[in-house]
């Protein structure tokens, strides 16, 4: 069950990763991972990037979490702090049935600083605690969309 998993998410990962080929300079997949020895799964825990390759989330960068576990996932808003007053704002949906292999969706809409404009969804989130504990990966197209482009 967990292969046939893993290998479904990668293969909606290499989709994403096909029909963003036409990107611009503001446009792109993101690929992002994260520690989260900090997270216990309650209101306000964070994780910690430790690689991106967008210059806007940069390692060190925490991810908060509004709410708390809780019915076998999570479902929560999150901030991703940068440096500065470089926020972005997003939502996450957690499906912790399959654990220790955790699976969601996050969607970063906009923020503060360098994420004014910035949109990023469908991003698979990919836990593999059994294999990879405490990392997690993000993967998913985004683009910045400056005023007036809307």
């Amino acid at each position: 069950m967990k292969r046939t998993l893993a290998l479904v998410l990668t293969f909606a990962v290499a989709g994403i990763v096909a029909t963003a080929g036409s990107a611009t300079p503001r446009s792109g997949t993101l690929h992002v991972t994260k520690e989260c020895s900090q997270y216990n799964g309650g209101a306000g825990e964070f994780c910690t990037i430790t690689s991106s390759n967008i210059n806007a989330i940069t390692p060190g960068s925490r991810v908060v979490y509004a709410s708390a576990l809780g019915g076998g996932g999570l479902d929560s808003d999150l901030t991703i702090y940068g440096p500065g007053n470089n926020r972005a704002y997003g939502h996450v949906v957690l499906d912790l049935s399959a654990f220790p292999l955790i699976v969601g969706e996050i969607t970063l809409s906009g923020g503060t600083g360098e994420f004014t404009h910035f949109h990023a969804a469908p991003i698979v989130v990919v836990c593999d605690w059994a294999h990879n504990y405490p990392n997690c990966s993000w993967d998913g197209p985004y683009s910045f969309t400056p005023p007036g482009d809307e």
